[in-house]
């Protein structure tokens, strides 16, 4: 019999595991997929760490959750600094001094500045109520046209007008020449990959992969007192209220026998015609170099293409809109009267969660079992 059987071996299975089995519980962590480490999993091609589910940069202004994850990795210095490419044009990612100069000719934040008040004022927008009229009112009409519509629509399937604001109310806007896209007091990567970091989080548990949760659950329920499930809630309750929506992401992976494909580790693709979002090329969140300093003669780039998720795929953005949203307040009241069971992270909650936020709510979790 376990204390905890933890349904996910991703970041927030992960610490959980690691603080209760830090707390004397036994704990058995269990996941459908082949392998640890949820979507940050990393696999290792020809010495590149290869983010096999997508490109995570972690980052966070919390101290205590990077102090946490510095025990488990050391990380690099890797900054991240996009590039847009908008039909062969390249722009700056953030948008900042360069890519107002690029865009207008403007030198002075100042005179950005009044290029976008003139543009919100011509666009006639006061009070945003789409992500459209709020991303015009964060950088003018041109740059939305540009760099932000395009890339949007096809990350969502959906046009503009039809999105909330806040899903853009993040988007980094600098009136200076600084490159890093967040806006974060600690951020890298870790060094030998995140696989290898999730694995340092669960030394103590047991682990069993390939194991779909759902299917066997009146077994594993009977093998543990708790269950923390970090799977989708719509599907622990057999989608009896209906489907939560998603979009999801697919990945073409090349192993290219080059040095260099496009010179930076993310190149987003911001018109609407090119089918994928953006490129990854992995080398280069560890500055070309394998595990031992030396150069790395070959590169591994993936194209990533945002689709309308359905059963069976892999779900990754929770689409929050106010149809989606009051479903999932309904399987939340469920979630609730579940006696022992946890829900949490990305899927268990339908919210997304940067990496820093998901190891912070585990943490908050955890330290509330031990009390």
């Amino acid at each position: 019999m376990y204390d905890y059987l933890i349904v996910g071996a991703g970041l927030y299975g992960a610490v959980f595991a690691r603080e209760m089995t830090d707390s004397g519980k036994r704990v058995l962590v269990i996941d459908k997929r082949p392998c640890i480490a949820g979507n940050v999993y990393t696999e290792n091609t020809e010495g590149i760490h290869v983010h096999k589910y997508g490109a995570h940069i972690f980052h966070t202004n919390n101290r205590r959750v990077w102090d946490y994850v510095n025990r488990f990795a050391e990380f690099n210095r890797f900054t991240n600094s996009p590039v847009a490419n908008y039909c062969g044009e390249l722009y700056s990612l953030p948008f900042n001094m360069y890519t107002f100069n690029k865009m207008w000719g403007v030198v002075t934040p100042e005179e950005a500045k009044a290029k976008i008040e003139e543009q919100k004022k011509e666009a006639g927008i006061t009070e945003p109520r789409n992500l459209e009229e709020q991303a015009i009112s964060l950088v003018g009409t041109d740059i939305y046209e540009k760099l932000v519509r395009g890339y949007t629509e096809k990350q969502w399937g959906r046009s503009c007008k039809e999105l909330p604001a806040f899903i853009i109310k993040r988007l980094p806007v600098r009136f200076t020449f600084d490159n890093n896209y967040f806006n974060a007091l600690y951020q890298g990567i870790p060094v030998g990959g995140y696989t290898r970091m999730v694995a340092n989080m669960l030394d103590g548990a047991d682990v069993i992969l390939n194991e779909n949760y759902l299917e066997n659950k009146e077994k594993w329920d009977g093998m543990a007192k708790k269950v923390v499930y970090t799977g989708p809630v719509d599907a622990y309750f057999g989608y009896t209220l209906g489907a939560l929506e998603y979009r999801s992401v697919r990945f073409e992976t090349e192993l290219l026998d080059m040095p260099n494909f496009q010179g930076n580790a993310a190149v987003n693709y911001t018109d609407r015609e090119t089918p994928w979002t953006r490129i990854i090329e992995h080398k280069w969140f560890e500055f070309g170099k394998d595990d031992n300093g030396n150069d790395i003669p070959v590169t591994v780039i993936s194209r990533e293409y945002s689709s309308e998720w359905k059963k069976g795929d892999e779900p990754y953005y929770p689409i929050n809109d106010e149809k989606n949203s009051t479903l999932y307040e309904k399987y939340r009241r469920l979630a609730e009267e579940e006696e022992n069971v946890i829900f949490g992270g990305r899927l268990g909650e339908y919210r997304y969660y940067d990496m820093d936020a998901v190891i912070a709510a585990a943490l908050d979790r955890a330290a509330g079992e031990k009390v």
